[in-house]
């Protein structure tokens, strides 16, 4: 009995020291640290973080911590690291760029490029002018990692890309099934792709061979009809339908 009471004594005072400590001024955060960001910077998330003043490493709230970063729509996912004496360490997993999706926004065919994530998630809005206002807003990543991206174009007037909102465009998701259900070089050989309609994929090699893909039903097939004509009539092919693939249709240069 006497060493279990000894025992229930020795767990209070554990459990009032760690209340007074935690309330204390001990281990105040004094520094907040981010690793892992590209697309945003340092004081963007410090700002976003926004930890309350007078926190300490104890009593931090990383969880609310936590939920205000992933708002961000570049934020993936985010681990707020103590690190003792002072310091609060942000390390961020950023999503990446994807897709770039050339989107008609409104009846007078005004296009927008929007860069997408690889689950799918609108980022940003990208100007055409680096140079303006807009586009120095913008670190020189997100243009750069554009650039090797993916591009998706011909999407009709009718999706309102919103950064943070999932795409929900029948289109770009076609596209994507597409590229994401290649298997073979066929998917590396990919430049852009028009999306004017779910069932009408339209792919263009880096070579400029166009080929009507059609939507992602027998991806495998098609790839390999694609594959096999262009090694039959290399350097002459300058388009293949493979809509339905037991009947491909190609001209020649």
């Amino acid at each position: 009995m006497g060493v279990f009471v000894t025992i229930a004594v020795l767990l209070g005072v554990f459990g009032i020291g760690g209340f007074v400590l935690s309330n204390s001024g001990a281990f105040a955060v004094e520094q907040v640290t981010v690793s892992g960001a590209d697309h945003l910077s340092g004081d963007e998330l410090t700002e976003l973080a926004a930890v309350p003043a007078g926190s300490t490493l104890l009593n931090v709230d990383a969880n609310g911590i936590a939920t205000r970063l992933a708002a961000n729509p570049w934020v993936k996912s985010v681990s707020v690291d103590r690190v003792f004496p002072n310091t609060l360490n942000l390390n961020i997993t950023e999503r990446s760029i994807s897709a770039v999706v050339a989107v008609t926004v409104d009846s007078s065919n005004t296009v927008e490029r929007w860069a997408l994530s690889s689950d799918g998630m609108w980022l940003t809005k990208i100007p055409d002018d680096r140079n303006s206002a807009e586009g120095k807003a913008l670190p020189d990543s997100v243009y750069n990692d554009a650039e090797n991206a993916l591009e998706i174009t011909d999407i009709p007037y009718g999706s309102t890309p919103e950064a943070g909102s999932y795409c929900s465009n029948s289109n770009v998701e076609n596209a994507l099934g597409v590229i994401d259900g290649m298997t073979t070089e066929l998917a590396g050989q990919v430049k852009s792709v028009a999306a004017a309609s779910s069932d009408s994929t339209t792919l263009t090699l880096q070579n400029g061979i166009e080929i009507a893909f059609g939507d992602s039903k027998d991806i495998r097939d098609k790839e390999r009809v694609c594959l096999q004509l262009m090694r039959e009539h290399e350097g002459k092919i300058s388009y293949i339908n493979v809509r339905v693939v037991n009947k491909p249709v190609w001209r020649s240069v």
